[in-house]
């Protein structure tokens, strides 16, 4: 026969038991769960894309030259003034012409980042080969000389290269990049002008006027690039350069005399290209 006070004092014993019990699970499994806290929020951000550093590259793209043409011809001893011919000449021999061409080559510069903002410097060259070309009055049905004689006029303007040294600025979002920029840009040109007519008496007049050389003016425009690896990045410019005007003189010759030939032509260039860069 058991005692009941013996029972009585057993049952509290198992109920705190069961308790310890059950405060310990909780305990043990605490710690598990911080941890696996802990490591979620010790796993490190994807690091934001920082364009500061040096870098060169290729690129390749079109452009459209632009050119005004003059012609001005001074009264001599063969297209005479009186006759208004030198007046009718320099009328005839001007004009505008555009003429697309390819360029290609490469482009080096530096960027520093701070923020969002970015600055840069580049310099570039480019093989580019445009000629805007010409051909005032054939003759068949174009103005003639105040004795009825035919004349013509050619002008052309070939460009060899060209070069920019721009500074860059822009706001960059990780791995994009959009900017402005603008400086001074360098070309390398070839003027030819040439006059020829069928003047029967004193006889046929023929001159030419040329000029060769590099020319410095200006450039402005925008472009992005985005980075799509850590040292490579793709890019895409837009380019707008003017260049002042190029003056040939020359001198038209016949049997009865000379007149003194002035030719002119200014440079506009636009231009799209597309860029490949490795940053060091």
């Amino acid at each position: 026969m058991s005692h009941p006070h013996r029972a009585a004092r057993l049952r509290p014993h198992r109920t705190a038991v069961a308790c310890l019990l059950t405060c310990a699970l909780v305990l043990l499994s605490q710690p598990a769960r911080l941890s696996a806290a802990d490591l979620a929020l010790k796993e490190p951000p994807t690091p934001v894309y920082n364009w500061s550093g040096c870098y060169g590259g290729v690129d390749l793209g079109g452009g459209i030259s632009g050119t005004n043409f003059g012609t001005t011809v001074d009264p001599g001893t063969y297209l005479l003034a009186a006759a208004g011919d030198p007046a009718t000449v320099s009328a005839d021999g001007s004009g505008s012409k555009n003429d697309i061409g390819l360029l290609g080559g490469g482009q080096a510069g530096c960027n520093w980042q701070t923020g969002t903002v970015v600055l840069g410097i580049e310099g570039d060259f480019d093989y580019f080969r445009s000629n805007p070309t010409i051909n005032n009055n054939t003759g068949a049905t174009g103005v003639t000389l105040a004795n009825g004689s035919p004349f013509a006029i050619s002008q052309s303007l070939k460009t060899n290269f060209l070069a920019t040294a721009r500074p860059r600025i822009g706001i960059a979002a990780d791995r994009n990049f959009a900017y402005v920029t603008g400086g001074v840009a360098f070309a390398n040109i070839s003027y030819a002008e040439s006059y020829t007519d069928g003047n029967g008496a004193p006889g046929p007049g023929a001159g030419t006027a040329t000029a060769s050389r590099s020319l410095v003016g200006w450039t402005a425009g925008a472009g992005w690039e985005y980075a799509f690896a850590d040292r490579w990045s793709v890019k895409a410019e837009y380019l707008i350069a003017g260049f002042p005007t190029t003056s040939a003189p020359g001198t038209i010759v016949a049997p009865g005399g000379t007149n003194t030939l002035h030719g002119s032509a200014d440079l506009v260039v636009q231009l799209l290209r597309a860029g490949v860069n490795f940053k060091f």
